[in-house]
C-alpha cells in the first residue's frame, strides 16, 4: 500500500521557491520505488489566509502527512490544529510556525544564518563605520524575523562601527525591491552594506549592476541562477544557501518516519556560504545552477 504525502508550496516567479519546487519534483520521481506518492499544491506566497483555506480543503483520509512553509497566523494555526486533531500530522520547512502543533521543523537555524550575515558584514567593513540596510519579504514570517534578529545582534555588538537601519519589506518581489532601493540609496548615499534576507534579489542585482563606482557590500540568501551569475560577475559578495534539495530530502525522510511511527531523523540543515571562489559545479545541485 502506497504512502501519500502532500506539500503546500508558494507559487510565483520566485528564485528560491522555484528551486524548491524543482527539487521536490526530482525527489518525487526518485522516491516512487519506496511506494511514496508525493503531490504538491501551490498557494500565494506569504498569504496565511490562502494557506489556511487550502488546509481546510484537505481530507485527512487522503494523506499520511502534510508539509508546508510556515506563516504566522491564528487562522493557520487553527487549520493545522484541525488536521492534527484528525490524526493527520503536519511538518514545517524553511520557516516554522505552530511549533506546539506541528510534528517537526525541517530547515536551517535562521537566527544563526542572520548572525552569519552580520559577521560577514563586520568582516568586510573591518569594524569601520557604515550603515547596513536589511531588506526582507515580510515581518509576517518567522525565518525573515529571525534572520533580522541574528544580523542585528552581531552588527550592533560592542566593537562594531556599523549601524543597522530599519528594515524595508518588499514581499520578495523584484520590482518592489528595485524601486525601494533606488529611492533609499539616493536619499542616503552613506549606506555601505545591504543584507537581503528574503527573495526578490533580481531587483537587488539589477540595482547593483547600475552602480558606476564603489557599491555597498551585498550579502543575500539562496544560490539561484541569478545570484550565482551575480557572484561570478562580482556584483554581490556572499550567498548563504540553505540547500533546498537537502531540505526536501530531509522533509520526506521525516514524513516517512512519522507515517511509520518511527523517531524523526535529524532535521537540521547547515547552510553553505558561497563566494565567487567556491561555487559548486554547474550540475552539483541537480542541474539548476
Amino acid at each position: 500500500m502506497a504512502i501519500a504525502f502532500l506539500f503546500l508550496l508558494p507559487r510565483g516567479d520566485h528564485g528560491f521557491f522555484t528551486v524548491l519546487r524543482e527539487a521536490l519534483l526530482r525527489e518525487t520521481a526518485r522516491r516512487l520505488v519506496d511506494r511514496l506518492v508525493i503531490t504538491h499544491r501551490e498557494v500565494p506566497a506569504f498569504d496565511a489566509g490562502a494557506l489556511a483555506a487550502e488546509l481546510g480543503r484537505i481530507n485527512p483520509d487522503d494523506y499520511d502527512c502534510v508539509a508546508l512553509i510556515g506563516v504566522d497566523s491564528a487562522d493557520l494555526d487553527k487549520a493545522i490544529a484541525r488536521l492534527v486533531a484528525s490524526s493527520l500530522p503536519v511538518i514545517t520547512l524553511v520557516s516554522d510556525s505552530a511549533s506546539d502543533l506541528r510534528q517537526s521543523y525541517i530547515g536551517i537555524d535562521n537566527v544563526i544564518a542572520g548572525r552569519t550575515a552580520g559577521r560577514l558584514m563586520r568582516l568586510t567593513h573591518c569594524d569601520r563605520g557604515g550603515k547596513v540596510l536589511p531588506i526582507l519579504g515580510t515581518m509576517g514570517v518567522r525565518d525573515h524575523r529571525e534572520r533580522l534578529q541574528g544580523a542585528a545582534e552581531v552588527v550592533t555588538a560592542a566593537g562594531s562601527g556599523l549601524q543597522i537601519l530599519p528594515p524595508i519589506e518588499v514581499q520578495d518581489r523584484p520590482e518592489i525591491m528595485l524601486g525601494r532601493l533606488s529611492d533609499i540609496l539616493q536619499g542616503d548615499p552613506d549606506i555601505t552594506g545591504i543584507y537581503s534576507i528574503g527573495g526578490g534579489n533580481r531587483g537587488l542585482i539589477e540595482f547593483l549592476d547600475r552602480i558606476d563606482g564603489p557599491r555597498p557590500v551585498a550579502v543575500l540568501h539562496e544560490l539561484t541562477p541569478h545570484s550565482r551569475a551575480a557572484l561570478e560577475r562580482g556584483v554581490i559578495d556572499a550567498v548563504i544557501d540553505q540547500k533546498p534539495a537537502e531540505e526536501i530530502s530531509r522533509a520526506i525522510d521525516a514524513m516517512r518516519a512519522i507515517a511509520d511511527d518511527l523517531p524523526v531523523p535529524d532535521s537540521r540543515v547547515v547552510p553553505t556560504i558561497y563566494l565567487a571562489d567556491n561555487l559548486p559545479d554547474q550540475n552539483a545541485n541537480g542541474g539548476w545552477t
